[in-house]
């Protein structure tokens, strides 16, 4: 048996979050901010010669078949016609439900990783384009770096943002993203921003309100925080974060946080940890 690799599956914040219209099929238009974080999970891939794609740890109330890193060495497989199969083993940090791309960061590493192991070589935009398939947030983690997007969060534009750190709480819940898109109070004629001057740090999320009115835990995390800065909420729940100039800053937070609380201080990146993998060829 072959040792394992191990890869990095960052979490991502969506610094700002407006829903702009709704298209004829039902999707919301977006216009976000993807930022990664230096908080990840762990993805353990071991290739198999006898082409069978298993997960090899538990990812509680998500069946095998469901789970996305499952899912997206299946569909590699199939579009690159490999004979080769994986193991595939989640080192689970980032909570389901989180609004940080939890599941959507682990496919995206497996289709990166699986590119390299496999020996593929496809660009990072044939992947972009396979990834879609698996879900909007999954494209942006094979871009790999710090980007606004538009459409349903497809269309990916790179952005230079400064250093920040930010603390993040994790409420003990998960949010079912498609009961909030669902809510007849939710804001779909957000007025898009322009790049120039974009403000990244007075964002907002259109999903926020909504959230909270039907998840407590997350209405008092977010009024906690926003005690000690601009806090607001990523994607579509249940975390919340705040941006910070220094580490000091946002430990010194961190240190104040009930015990009642779960939360992290990370670092924001400007790429994605497997940046080099990505590259075709390299």
């Amino acid at each position: 048996m072959n040792a394992p690799s191990v890869f990095a599956a960052p979490a991502k914040l969506n610094l700002s979050l407006l829903v702009t219209g709704r298209r004829a099929d039902g999707y919301h238009l977006l216009q976000t901010v993807f930022r990664f974080i230096d908080f990840a999970d762990q993805i353990h891939l071991t290739v198999r010669h006898d082409g069978r794609i298993e997960r090899t740890t538990a990812l509680p109330g998500v069946a095998a078949n469901d789970d996305l890193t499952v899912r997206a060495a299946r569909l590699l497989q199939q579009a690159a016609g490999v004979t080769l199969g994986v193991d595939i083993a989640v080192d689970k940090q980032l909570p389901l439900g989180g609004g940080l791309g939890g599941g959507s960061s682990d496919a995206a590493t497996v289709l990166i990783a699986l590119n390299r192991l496999w020996q593929l070589d496809w660009p990072p935009q044939q992947l972009q384009a396979l990834a879609l398939s698996l879900g909007a947030d999954v494209p942006v983690f094979i871009f790999g770096e710090s980007a606004l997007a538009t459409g349903v969060g497809e269309e990916l534009t790179p952005l230079a943002l400064p250093p920040a750190w930010y603390v993040v709480l994790m409420p003990p819940v998960g949010v079912a993203t498609a009961g909030i898109f669902q809510d007849q109070d939710l804001i779909r004629d957000s007025i898009p921003l322009t790049i120039s001057p974009f403000s990244f740090v007075a964002g907002r999320n259109d999903l926020e309100a909504v959230v909270c009115r039907h998840y407590p835990e997350v209405a008092a995390h977010l009024a906690w925080l926003k005690q000690r800065g601009a806090a607001r909420m990523t994607g579509s729940g249940a975390c919340v974060f705040a941006e910070f100039g220094s580490e000091a800053e946002a430990r010194e937070v961190l240190a104040g946080l009930p015990q009642t609380m779960r939360g992290i201080v990370a670092r924001g990146l400007d790429r994605h940890p497997l940046w080099g993998m990505r590259a075709q060829g390299q």
